[in-house]
């Protein structure tokens, strides 16, 4: 039995059946946003086959979509695929997931939901805290579609700081007698991956090994992805429960969220900076302004790129915490008092193919080790927006996995589980 103390527990999960996993299993929507042909690339291999493309909005499209039109589309597709028997429910279950990345090493992760009671996006005394700063601006759109919607697809992931390997690690040796839920390739290069069923009694251990890291340490699990998705969820839990009795509390489905679990000491698991890109710019003078703007130093280095040369900024810092803040606070002001455009990349490869045409300039960030997350935010408070990200662009997580939000019933295919 699910005992209240249980921030991350067994959820009943909803996976489509007797369609097309490849086509159905898009790549979060904050990827590639800058690559419009990967997404009509996407657009084209989906077609017209059931597909999680056809409940997010891509960002690579925020500037040329109808938003309002976007999200009704997005609630009919919802209502479609909940009315007409396309789910089967994995009942009270964890998912243990093996990812097979473009590089050939395996993430293992643990899909569950969590309590939002133990998440706040803007406290340092909660069990679940957010690691960047969340952007007020971008929770509407996502907070409008949670109130109207049946189910929840998320692509979030969070870390655990288990260096003894306690809560994942164990499933690796057992993941032969585990029940296998699906195992295909992702689309567009994004490797490959393997979810198998966990319940019962290798739950509660899960569960048990999670309440022993708990009680050593005040703050259980910090965000790696999906960070406005999960605050979106928590103000619209906010905002319901004042309408519910405290019993309906306790139990309302929208009191919890889906996400991925994931072991921050994963060999696996590498955190790459996330560039920037600032357009119609005059690099020149850009240059100069973040140079007079931040410290001077050896600390870290910041290498920006144009179409013509690149060079090297070097920043005094007593973390890349401090650097990063002091970076982001410099082109916020400047982006706001010029008017120029910046974009957020995954990838050096990338950024230098953007920045071959003129007014535009790269920045090229140093990554940060894994064990700065924990001890940076504990002792820092949250990064800056855009900070890091969990390895590579199509390293992160494909929409997969659904759970039901609210009370009402769905059309579920009869299935063994």
């Amino acid at each position: 039995m699910i005992m209240k103390k249980d921030i991350f527990t067994p959820a009943d999960v909803l996976l489509p059946e007797g369609i097309t996993l490849e086509k159905w299993s898009v790549i979060a929507c904050d990827q590639f946003s800058s690559e419009l042909d990967y997404w009509e690339r996407v657009r084209e291999q989906v077609g017209g086959e059931p597909s999680t493309l056809k409940m997010i909005i891509p960002e690579a499209y925020l500037d040329v979509a109808d938003e309002e039109d976007e999200k009704e589309k997005i609630l009919a597709t919802m209502d479609d695929y909940s009315q007409r028997g396309l789910f089967r429910e994995i009942k009270d279950s964890f998912i243990y997931v093996e990812r097979t990345q473009p590089d050939g090493r395996v993430r293992r992760g643990l899909v569950g939901a969590v309590d939002l009671e133990e998440y706040d996006f803007s406290s340092k005394e909660a069990a679940i805290q957010a690691s960047e700063n969340t952007v007020l601006e971008r929770l509407p759109t996502r907070i409008h579609i949670r109130r109207a919607a049946r189910f929840e697809l998320p692509h979030i992931m969070t870390f655990i700081d288990d260096r003894e390997a306690t809560v994942i690690e164990p499933l690796v040796s057992m993941s032969q007698k585990l029940p296998v839920l699906y195992d295909f390739d992702l689309m567009e290069g994004g490797g490959h991956i393997r979810g198998m069923r966990v319940t019962g009694k290798d739950a509660d251990e899960i569960m048990a090994a999670l309440r022993a890291l708990h009680e050593k340490n005040q703050m259980l699990m910090v965000m790696g992805d999906g960070n406005h998705s999960l605050a979106a969820a928590k103000v619209y839990w906010d905002e319901l429960k004042q309408s519910l009795s405290e019993d309906e509390k306790e139990t309302h489905p929208a009191r919890r969220a889906l996400l991925e679990v994931n072991n921050v000491y994963d060999p696996a698991i590498s955190f790459e900076a996330i560039h920037r890109v600032v357009f119609d710019t005059e690099p020149e003078e850009l240059i100069k302004a973040l140079g007079e703007a931040i410290p001077e130093g050896t600390d870290y280095e910041l290498q920006w790129v144009t179409c013509t040369q690149n060079g090297v900024i070097g920043v005094s810092a007593d973390c890349i915490g401090d650097m990063l803040t002091a970076l982001q606070a410099f082109l916020d002001e400047y982006i706001k008092s010029t008017g120029c455009r910046i974009d957020y990349i995954h990838g050096e490869d990338t950024v230098k193919a953007l920045t071959q045409e003129k007014r535009r300039l790269g920045l090229i960030l140093p990554a940060m080790e894994k064990s700065e997350l924990f001890t940076t935010v504990a002792s820092k408070g949250i990064f800056p927006k855009k900070s890091f990200s969990v390895g590579h662009a199509r390293d992160k997580r494909y929409y997969l996995e659904c759970r039901a939000i609210t009370n009402h019933k769905l059309q579920i295919t009869n299935h063994k589980y």
